[in-house]
C-alpha cells in the first residue's frame, strides 16, 4: 500500500498538530521488526497522529525506515526531525455497541457551603446526581418530575 499524499497545508497543520505529542513507539537497534509495524499500526488506529522515535544513529536508516512505514501501514510522511518521526493516517470509524445509545450516567457536583460568621473557609461537599435528577440553586438534589401528560391527547386515546 502507498504512503498517503497531502497538501503542504495539510501537513503543516499536523507538523502543528504533533508539537506537543511524546513519541508512542521506540524502535531500537534492532530495526523495523514486526512487532514495531504491529505497534505502530495499532497507535495509528487508536491516535491518527503519532510520534516514533528511532535509537539507532544512521540517517540513512532512520530514513529507509521512515519511509518503509509509511509505504506498509499506507500512513502520510509528516515529519522527520532527527530522530523523531511524525506519520498521521485518518482513524476508522468505531463501531458502535448496541448499548452506547444510553444516556450519560450520574455526574458528580461540588457544592460550597458559606459559614454565617464570616472569615471561615466555606464547607465543599460533593454530590452525584442521577439521570433522573436535579441540583437546585441551594444545592439540594431533587428528583425531576415524571412528565405531564395531556388531558386532551388522554380522552382522545
Amino acid at each position: 500500500m502507498p504512503a498517503l499524499q497531502l497538501t503542504i497545508a495539510e501537513r503543516k497543520a499536523h507538523r502543528a498538530d504533533a508539537h506537543h505529542l511524546d513519541p508512542v513507539v521506540m524502535i531500537g537497534n534492532d530495526g523495523l521488526t514486526p512487532a514495531v509495524k504491529k505497534e505502530t499500526d495499532a497507535a495509528l488506529n487508536a491516535h491518527g497522529l503519532i510520534k516514533i522515535r528511532v535509537l539507532g544513529d544512521d540517517r540513512a536508516q532512520r530514513e529507509a525506515i521512515y519511509q518503509q512505514l509509511a509505504d506498509e501501514l499506507s500512513a502520510a510522511p509528516i515529519q522527520h526531525i532527527g530522530k523523531l518521526l511524525v506519520l498521521w493516517r485518518p482513524q476508522p470509524k468505531k463501531e458502535r455497541a448496541e448499548d452506547e445509545d444510553r444516556m450519560p450516567g450520574p455526574r458528580d457536583f461540588k457544592v460550597l457551603k458559606y459559614s454565617k460568621r464570616g472569615g471561615q473557609r466555606p464547607e465543599v461537599k460533593t454530590l452525584r446526581v442521577l439521570g433522573n435528577q436535579r441540583l437546585t440553586a441551594g444545592g439540594q438534589v431533587k428528583r425531576a418530575k415524571p412528565k405531564q401528560k395531556s388531558v386532551k391527547k388522554g380522552r382522545l386515546g
